[in-house]
């Protein structure tokens, strides 16, 4: 018989709210990390961004968005375009075919724009949950939960949001975060876990919330 894993409880509302006010007073206006102009390039920077950094993307898109920042340049770039200036990253070959492809059906489905729906965004090539989350919460100002890596290891060892996986964090977040908190929430979880709350050695000794947080094995 398989034992499924209790989950610890969220932490309760007071602390939540202390946990969350502390992020927003360090970084009031968090934003992501990835370069981008418009909806389109979003999705597209994101869709990269799977299985590599941001500023490995970063570096990638900057010559990729000069020449293609609307889903028509992008097709009139061509497959072999996209791939010479993306063939940085890793998995490109296959990106490359993802946003060609995604930018043809949003031409010929979507008048060229990028939908504001999270069922429609994930009907593109290479768009999965997480990125539609980001382009929803980012472009189009939706309290929508990214959850990716970091995300899921702070939502757990804070009990802000505990989860078995991604999909457990992103409802816990949504039901546990204060609503005053919710447009910024995965902005502010993800940086702290990419440069406080990493995950070989969490940098406790400069955590702002070191004192909220229940994590037992903290470093010094």
């Amino acid at each position: 018989m398989v034992q499924i894993r209790r989950l610890p409880q969220p932490l309760p509302f007071v602390q939540q709210a202390a946990i969350f006010s502390r992020l927003a007073e360090a970084n009031p206006k968090p934003e992501t990390e990835l370069e981008f102009s418009n909806p389109f390039t979003l999705v597209v920077a994101v869709a990269l961004s799977a299985q590599a950094t941001d500023v490995g993307v970063n570096k990638a898109t900057r010559g990729l968005f000069a020449v293609a920042d609307t889903p028509q340049k992008m097709l009139d770039l061509g497959l072999e375009g996209v791939t010479g200036h993306i063939r940085t990253i890793g998995l490109f070959r296959q990106k490359a075919k993802n946003v060609i492809a995604l930018s043809r059906i949003l031409v010929e489905e979507f008048g060229g724009e990028v939908p504001d729906s999270r069922a429609a965004l994930m009907s593109l090539p290479g768009v999965g949950r997480k990125t539609a989350n980001v382009v929803l919460n980012t472009a189009f100002g939706h309290p929508a939960q990214a959850v990716d890596t970091h995300i899921f290891r702070v939502g757990n060892r804070t009990r802000v949001a505990p989860g078995r996986d991604v999909d457990e964090v992103e409802r816990a977040i949504e039901d546990n975060v204060p609503a005053r908190f919710q447009q910024n929430a995965h902005h502010w979880l993800i940086l702290h876990g990419r440069y406080i709350c990493q995950a070989r050695r969490p940098r406790c000794a400069v955590c702002p919330i070191h004192d909220l947080c229940p994590y037992e094995e903290k470093t010094a």
